[in-house]
């Protein structure tokens, strides 16, 4: 036994750290090199113990896993989120790079049989190295030390990850006060010591005549103020009606707004010498907000995210530092179908809302209403942030009403009705004849409502068949890109079919999303039980009625002579 362990402590010590300077010899190549290794880490601290991963391991990447969102929490530099079949999707920019990677949902995992964890393990050992390098500096330019000492986590962190990343950012919180407290306390005895010197060399080269000379002069001043006021006091009569014109609330006001956004500038910290603006505008989002998780919600992202857009958190546990029947909770995160009973006691001062108000309120950069994301509520459909609807030519039409709120235009039922009902035109016959026919119901309906209306004598017209300029000058664009077809090359025009072909796939994607859109549009009922297309067509006869009504109070009429047929 002794020799077995006398060998063992002989084994050869290797280090990656020589590995990490020479792929990354600069510290934005680590950064933008991150993706991989965010995704593999979190993903190992959320799998169970077992026999091909070692519960060591799983404990190690729970704790680098926890430094990073403690650091992306700490500084708000969480730019989008979004949740998928996958996982939940975050991206940080730090330092002008864009780092993306993925949380597993807080499900129980099964670990494959058909996986090498090996080969994982093997790339999780190189990560490690690489993100201690990483964080050590990030957290060595806000004044904190890293790794966090034992004696800051309160012990060994163990438990799950939620647990770890509370204990992460009590240690980072207490690391950034005393780091404070040391820089201020600096501050303040080079300061005093400063004055105390100035005061003994005033004091030593000051002599009696000097004071006297100082007094002399100190009358002058005087007396030479007192004249200009006199002067000032008979020419205030002549400004005061040049002074009432004066704004005087708008130097107040950008006073109080420069002071907001440098209170919201030093709760951030950056790296940079001035902070950047988008981040005091995340910072500022969720400011005063305090929210509250339900035992139900998984609050690993979601509390990055808050954390990140300058809100406070609390949750069901005994380590939550708000407790459920505080009265600063302005929101209260629940994710079930109806509240329980004993919701009833809390305060009535709070909002219960769905988890993807947050994310969508941080992804818009715009407090969304929560009526549409209530509790049992069906919610509106989750866009992505890295979708480019001016790129992809397609807007979706909750992307529209939220562009529409934030520009500050008020939708109501009449507009939300046009919003759902107002397709966009469409190239395709077959959608041609889709808005023929729903024309040819508005016609068929105004026809059963106009009860005192006969049918007319059928008069026909010679149709002359005359091409407009419009469609000459496109029948010349028509001939001429012919041409200029058969004038090229046979790799340019292989190479221009296949840019043709492409173009054409992504509008019929286009098309089929509008075509798509228009059917469940059509088809949507509300509480009355019936269609936008009947509600549109009722409101139309509604207004058609009251002109009627108005022009016959005034003495004409709108409604069609009667005439007999002809027999």
């Amino acid at each position: 036994m002794d020799e077995a362990q006398r060998k063992n402590s002989l084994l050869p010590q290797y280090s990656l750290h020589h590995l990490v300077k020479e792929r990354y010899p600069r510290f934005v190549d680590a950064l933008s090199d991150l993706d991989d290794a965010l995704t593999l880490t979190y993903l190992f601290a959320s799998l169970p113990a077992h026999s091909n991963v070692n519960s060591s391991v799983i404990n190690k990447a729970k704790n680098l896993a926890a430094a990073w969102g403690s650091y992306c929490a700490t500084t708000s530099c969480i730019t989008k989120s979004f949740i998928s079949v996958k996982g939940v999707y975050l991206e940080a920019t730090i330092q002008g790079t864009a780092i993306r990677w993925i949380v597993p949902h807080a499900f129980t995992q099964h670990l494959p049989n058909d996986v090498d964890f090996r080969v994982m393990r093997t790339f999780l050992e190189f990560y490690e190295t690489m993100l201690n390098f990483v964080l050590f500096k990030l957290y060595n330019d806000i004044g904190v030390r890293y790794p966090f000492p034992a004696k800051e986590l309160g012990g060994e962190v163990v438990g799950n990850t939620s647990a770890v990343l509370a204990k992460t950012l009590r240690a980072l919180m207490k690391g950034l006060d005393s780091s404070k407290g040391v820089v201020s306390q600096v501050v303040t005895e080079s300061l005093q010591e400063q004055q105390q010197n100035t005061d003994e060399g005033r004091k030593a080269k000051r002599s009696k005549r000097d004071k006297d000379l100082i007094k002399s002069v100190d009358v002058a001043l005087s007396k030479l103020n007192d004249e200009e006021s006199e002067e000032e006091d008979e020419n205030s009569d002549d400004n005061d009606a040049e002074d009432d014109d004066v704004d005087v609330s708008a130097p107040l006001r950008a006073a109080l707004d420069q002071v907001a956004e440098d209170e919201a500038r030093g709760a951030v910290l950056c790296i940079a010498a001035e902070v950047d603006d988008e981040t005091v505008k995340r910072r500022r989002l969720f400011e005063g907000l305090v929210f509250f998780f339900s035992r139900e919600i998984p609050r690993g992202y979601l509390e990055l995210v808050c954390l990140s857009y300058g809100a406070k958190v609390g949750w069901e546990a005994e380590d939550s530092p708000i407790s459920m029947k505080d009265f600063s909770i302005t929101h209260h995160v629940v994710d079930r179908p109806k509240l329980p009973n004993n919701y009833d006691s809390l305060p009535k001062s709070r909002e219960f809302i769905q988890p993807q108000w947050i994310l969508d309120s941080a992804n818009f950069m715009f407090l969304l209403p929560i009526a549409k994301y209530g509790v049992g509520v069906s919610l509106p459909p989750h866009l992505s942030p890295w979708v480019d609807n001016e790129e992809e030519g397609y807007k979706p039409a909750y992307a529209e009403e939220i562009e529409k709120l934030k520009n500050g235009e008020v939708l109501d039922d009449r507009e939300m009705e046009e919003v759902s009902s107002d397709v966009p035109e469409m190239e395709d016959d077959e959608d041609e004849q889709g808005e023929e026919e729903d024309e040819q119901r508005e016609e068929e309906a105004f026809e059963e409502a106009d009860s005192d209306e006969e049918e007319e004598e059928p008069v026909t017209k010679p149709i002359r068949k005359t091409k407009s300029k419009k469609d000459r000058q496109k029948e010349e664009e028509e001939e001429a890109h012919a041409l200029a077809k058969t004038m090229m090359s046979r790799k340019a025009a292989h190479l221009y079919g296949r840019m043709q072909y492409g173009i054409a796939g992504k509008q019929a994607k286009i098309d089929a999303l509008h075509k798509r859109r228009a059917e469940i549009e059509s088809s949507k009922t509300k509480e009355n039980g019936k269609t936008v297309l009947k509600q549109k067509v009722e409101r139309l006869k509604k207004e058609r009625s009251t002109l009627e009504t108005q022009y016959d109070a005034s003495g004409g009429t709108m409604k069609k002579s009667k005439k007999r047929k002809s027999t």
